[in-house]
């Protein structure tokens, strides 16, 4: 018990270290993902932009996120846990939503302010990165509310890119798209907020042996 009857913060807890494993079938998923990517990003800019060539891309987005959420499935039932698999996943993730953004920034579907607001999100939280890694610590896991931002604009944008075309269909996908990516936009800066409160404390915690801990990364709060 501190001074003032208050109770002392509670040390974020230490989760066990992945080993080095490269040759894992989850990693090999995140591969296949990360190579999608350019393929998405031609069919969608350089394609014929007609609606079905749009729906074929998104298509590629949901096989992506299939991979994402069996990759993790793998992950767990074959324990092949490895640093490079919690590396490629977020990797993936961010490079469909990069790709995914610019694409439909150039086809005028979204406005460029709104790839700035999120790709300044991404600059701040890469500092943060920077800080943490050479204080020490491990980059700190992926909040609920981070998760939650990603599935929205997941979904989002797919809609969106359907929603670029004409008919009752693709007004509702536009709709929708747009609900989604105004709440994926938000939860993306709540978790951000987080992320860096967590960094924080870290950084003014001090190096993992001084805090009494290991660098082994903390789960956000």
């Amino acid at each position: 018990m501190q001074p003032g009857g208050t109770q002392p913060l509670a040390e974020p807890a230490v989760l066990p270290e992945p080993p080095n494993r490269i040759l894992t079938v989850p990693n090999a998923l995140s591969v296949a993902r990360l190579a999608g990517v350019p393929f998405f990003f031609w069919l969608v800019v350089y394609g014929p932009q007609t609606f079905t060539s749009d729906a074929w891309a998104v298509v590629l987005l949901f096989a992506a996120g299939a991979t994402d959420w069996l990759d993790g499935k793998i992950a767990r039932a074959l324990n092949q846990y490895s640093k490079l698999g919690a590396q490629l996943d977020p990797l993936a993730d961010r490079c469909y939503i990069v790709a995914t953004l610019i694409a439909l920034a150039i086809r005028e579907i979204i406005p460029w302010w709104l790839v700035g607001l999120l790709v300044v999100r991404e600059l701040v939280l890469g500092v943060a990165l920077l800080r943490l890694r050479s204080a020490g610590w491990e980059p700190l896991q992926v909040s609920f509310a981070g998760k939650a931002a990603t599935m929205c604009l997941m979904y989002a944008f797919p809609l969106l890119l359907l929603g670029a075309h004409e008919g009752t269909g693709p007004e509702i996908a536009r709709i929708f798209g747009w609900s989604m990516g105004i709440w994926g936009t938000a939860l993306y800066w709540i978790a951000a907020g987080l992320y860096l409160t967590q960094t924080a404390r870290l950084l003014r915690a001090g190096r993992p042996g001084e805090a009494g801990l290991t660098g082994g990364g903390a789960p956000p709060g």
